[in-house]
């Protein structure tokens, strides 16, 4: 019998181990997340939209910039999608196939996106985390630096950039990724604020670690979900701003493009019948902007403290 009851105590230690196990808060937010049926069906999409960017230039019959001179000049009427010409989205005006463009044009913006989108989550969050943790003069102007800048007309700044050193998809990175920490920074320190005062960083702070190691080190990692957050809703953002950009002109050029410039060429031909122009990169570029909001509120959703 005392042999029994050991056994049972400690098959009931183990479920009571494994429960707590089961229970973290990354495991929580993970199932939160895959419960939620919106966020899955949004990365299902992003998904399918980068495999159609990755394997899109070995599908497509034609390259970017090979003109089918058999259509030129009657786009209306043979130019339209059809899989026995190979162009499977069509053409252009100038008779370029449409789907090779188009998988370029989600190339560009994605990685524009994703890019710029990384550089505002990595600059915002390392000066908000030094502003936060710092405190007192230094956090006030540090942060007052950030009310300045942000006063300044944001799209104004990235034309302006883009007419004076060029229209490149460098300066595309640089611009749209530098203007757009200013947010992630504010999120951050506030984040921040209510780390630092935490028994772990006093317990780091006690045994002698540098200021600088503990935010890399223990503030930064605690911040991930945040960040992970915030990151999912600027890269449709840096999509959104590089798109409007391209459409005014001043974006990537030829032979590049972008789903931006593609909407602007296709919406500059909708007069003469070729609706196939617009249609094809405005919704790839509607889907992926639904599937990128959709997966940060589910994110959001699911790394709420208080669902814990």
């Amino acid at each position: 019998m005392i042999i029994e009851k050991e056994k049972m105590t400690s098959l009931a230690d183990r479920l009571v181990e494994q429960e707590v196990k089961g229970r973290s808060p990354w495991t929580d937010a993970r199932k939160r997340f895959l419960r939620n049926r919106a966020a899955m069906a949004g990365l299902v999409v992003l998904v399918l939209v980068l495999i159609f960017a990755a394997t899109g230039p070995f599908l497509a019959r034609f390259s970017i910039d090979e003109i089918d001179f058999m259509i030129i000049g009657q786009v209306a009427e043979l130019g339209g999608p059809s899989f026995e010409t190979g162009h499977y989205f069509g053409t252009d005006d100038l008779g370029r196939d449409l789907f090779a463009r188009v998988v370029q044009g989600t190339q560009v913006s994605l990685m524009v996106g994703i890019v710029g989108a990384g550089i505002a989550v990595i600059a915002g969050t390392l000066y908000g985390a030094v502003a936060g943790y710092a405190g007192g003069a230094l956090d006030n102007l540090m942060m007052r630096a950030v009310d300045i800048l942000m006063a300044i007309p944001y799209m104004f700044v990235l034309i302006l950039l883009l007419v004076i050193f060029g229209r490149s998809i460098g300066m595309l990175f640089v611009g749209i990724g530098l203007l757009s920490w200013l947010d992630m920074s504010r999120i951050v320190r506030g984040q921040t604020l209510s780390l630092k005062n935490k028994e772990f960083i006093e317990a780091a702070r006690a045994t002698g670690v540098s200021g600088f190691r503990i935010i890399i080190r223990h503030i930064v990692p605690n911040l991930l979900g945040v960040v992970a957050v915030y990151a999912t809703l600027l890269v449709p953002l840096m999509i959104l701003t590089e798109s409007f950009i391209s459409f005014l002109g001043l974006g990537v050029q030829e032979p590049l493009t972008s789903w931006g410039a593609l909407i602007s060429e296709g919406a500059g031909t909708m007069q003469y019948g070729t609706l196939w122009q617009l249609a094809f990169p405005l919704f790839f570029f509607v889907i992926t902007l639904f599937g990128f909001f959709f997966v940060g509120d589910g994110l959001r959703d699911a790394l709420d403290p208080k669902d814990r």
